[in-house]
């Protein structure tokens, strides 16, 4: 048996993806203008992978989590639930975890790797959803701006 027609890709072109994010703009997602994000990927699969920049102060809102998140801190701190979350830190969340808030305690910057949508609600019910395709629509708007300019 011929080991590379063994091993070969079976869909063909397929590539890497590279992602320049210090080119892509930051998006304001909150009305105070403390939290920014890059869609750095949006896969019909049910992943997405978002770089935040939540400043000093945010509080994101409430939500359970539909998938599974693997999150990286890069700088700053973050208090999820009990713990506080520093630059090297790696947090798991799996499937059906609900969050209270998540707080910024300093400026702060991590990559969220998503398994599928999250669901945000206040003490009145649902208020919105996250999943991929949310974010490739955001990425998309950002694309088209940026070539506009």
């Amino acid at each position: 048996m011929d080991f590379m027609k063994f091993i070969a890709p079976v869909l063909p072109g397929l590539s890497d993806v590279v992602v320049e994010s210090d080119r892509m703009e930051w998006l304001q997602v909150d009305r105070e203008g403390k939290a920014f994000i890059k869609v750095l990927a949006a896969e019909p699969t049910g992943t997405w992978v978002v770089l935040y920049r939540f400043l000093a102060g945010y509080v994101a809102p409430k939500h359970k989590h539909l998938a599974g998140i693997h999150t990286f801190i890069i700088s700053g701190r973050l208090q999820v639930r009990d713990a506080i979350l520093k630059a090297g830190d790696y947090l798991w969340e799996p499937n059906g975890m609900i969050h209270d808030e998540t707080r910024a305690l300093e400026d702060t910057y991590y990559i969220n790797i998503a398994d599928g949508p999250l669901v945000f609600f206040d003490d009145n019910g649902f208020t919105h959803y996250a999943g991929w395709e949310q974010m490739l629509k955001l990425k998309q708007k950002a694309e088209m701006k940026r070539a506009a300019s």
